[in-house]
């Protein structure tokens, strides 16, 4: 008689157990993890939606991480423009109160050095090791030095030079704002500009109630205009005004009024005892009158030009200069070269919008700008502002120092103010504010989109931990019981079998 063996069975149960320890396994990873599997060819059809859901999830992730970055470059900016705005607001506050006046000169001055100072180091701020306000230059400082700025280095000029060369040209060599005030004849006065060009004073208008006087111009070029008293003397009260244009847009009027007192009052001339002393009376008047004048509006108004064409330059556009020397005779604007003048502005200069030199995509469909430039009209008319206020020379030995001071602060006051239309700093924190509202309700969406994308995900690649447990508990059972019985099938025998 033959036996078969009963091996088989034994070794299946084996092999079951093996099966069920593996799966026992798996079920405990799964508690731990939370994942349904440890690759995706576990997930059966799933796997590519699975697949997508997380590039999804990756793809948001980093437009988020991309738009952290960015607000805090922008953070950082807003805070420089909001600095900047203080102190714009107080120096135009000193200003316009008169604190350029008087004994509050030389205190507004060292205010404004102070303040420059502060506006260029908000303007070299950075963040991340980039410059924030040179454009797309990020690389390097949007600015120069104060001290450079101020007093130049070497041959290059700075603001203090181009501001003496151009009073320079624009008070003459007489300080009479390049007129020239003479005598044609014993009885006549004559006013009339030295050349034509673009400094000083220009003889705009005349007008006159002197009796007995003709006036005539102003006429011709480089323009005159006189005044002839050889008809007799005129009355006292009689009023000869003089219409002055400026180079900077302004005008004044000189006004000045006949007198029998001697000596006579400021902007008054005697009435003399013959024509031809009442002429030479009138022209000592009137060299007089012009040479305050020069020495406080024109010279203001010399000032805030001179600091304008240097704070309108970059390194594309050098700033223009007086063609000189010598300057107290110039008649024409030169342009100066980065080797002779200290360009204010080191950043990028292209023509583009400055918000566009700084983009970041945080969204598929979405990019915002945020770039911001040192040389925009808000900043930049700012920083000129404070600059020329701040270079400009003030002596107390001045006669004209008051006027000049008075003068000099209501121009600062006026820029700092801005013309209607043009950018100011508010502006461009604005600007940026929206670029805030954007990526803030962007990150708004994707934090939705997030949970949405989560859950789905989770419903394909995640375990619910109690279905797992209660799992775990029947296989345990099951595999107790299979361990008893293959036990109990690997201590039969021969012996035991026969029997």
């Amino acid at each position: 008689m033959s036996i078969s063996s009963i091996s088989s069975t034994p070794n299946a149960l084996v092999q079951s157990l093996i099966d069920m320890r593996a799966q026992f396994d798996d079920l405990q990873r799964q508690l731990s993890t939370g994942q349904k599997s440890s690759n995706y060819a576990g997930l059966g059809s799933g796997r590519g939606l699975s697949v997508s859901l997380n590039a999804q999830l990756s793809a948001i992730a980093a437009f988020d991480n991309g738009i952290d970055m960015v607000n805090t470059r922008v953070q950082l900016a807003q805070a420089a423009l909001g600095g900047m705005v203080g102190i714009g607001n107080t120096i135009k506050a000193q200003v316009v109160q008169g604190g350029t006046t008087g004994g509050n000169a030389a205190t507004a001055q060292i205010n404004a050095q102070s303040s420059l100072q502060q506006l260029l180091g908000l303007l070299n701020s950075q963040a991340g090791g980039r410059y924030v306000f040179s454009g797309s230059a990020t690389d390097q400082p949007s600015v120069e030095t104060y001290e450079h700025i101020i007093n130049g280095e070497g041959a290059r000029a700075g603001l203090k030079q181009l501001i003496d060369e151009r009073a320079q040209a624009d008070l003459g060599a007489n300080g009479l704002g390049r007129l020239t005030v003479s005598a044609p004849t014993s009885t006549s006065v004559s006013v009339a500009e030295d050349a034509v060009s673009p400094f000083g004073f220009r003889l705009a208008s005349v007008s006159s109630n002197l009796t007995n006087a003709t006036v005539s111009g102003p006429s011709g070029s480089p323009a005159s205009l006189s005044v002839d008293l050889s008809g007799g003397v005129p009355n006292e009260g009689d009023t000869l005004t003089l219409r002055l244009d400026l180079p900077d847009g302004t005008s004044e009027n000189l006004t000045l009024t006949a007198t029998t007192q001697s000596p006579p009052g400021a902007n008054q001339f005697t009435i003399g005892a013959t024509a031809a002393a009442t002429a030479s009376n009138l022209q000592g008047a009137l060299t007089t009158a012009l040479g305050n004048l020069a020495g406080s509006s024109l010279k203001a108004a010399s000032a805030t030009l001179a600091s304008n064409d240097f704070f309108s330059a970059d390194l594309n556009n050098p700033p223009q200069r007086v063609a000189g020397p010598p300057f107290d005779t110039a008649t024409a604007m030169t342009a100066g070269t980065t080797s002779n003048t200290v360009i204010w502005y080191t950043g990028e200069a292209g023509t583009g919008a400055a918000r566009a030199t700084a983009t970041t995509r945080i969204d598929p469909s979405l990019v915002v700008a945020y770039g911001t430039r040192a040389n925009e009209t808000g900043i930049r008319t700012l920083v000129q502002n404070v600059a020329t206020l701040a270079a400009v020379t003030m002596s107390s030995t001045d006669p004209n120092a008051a006027n000049f001071s008075s003068a000099l602060g209501q121009r600062i006051g006026a820029g700092l103010s801005g013309a209607p239309g043009q950018q100011t700093v508010q502006d461009i924190q604005a600007e940026l504010a929206g670029a805030q509202s954007s990526m803030a309700a962007v990150k708004d969406r994707h934090q939705q989109t997030s949970a949405t994308l989560t859950g789905m995900l989770q419903n394909i690649t995640g375990v619910s931990n109690e279905q797992v447990g209660a799992s775990l508990l029947t296989l345990q059972t099951r595999m107790q019981a299979s361990m008893q019985t293959t036990a109990m099938l690997y201590q039969i025998s021969l012996v035991n079998y026969l029997r």
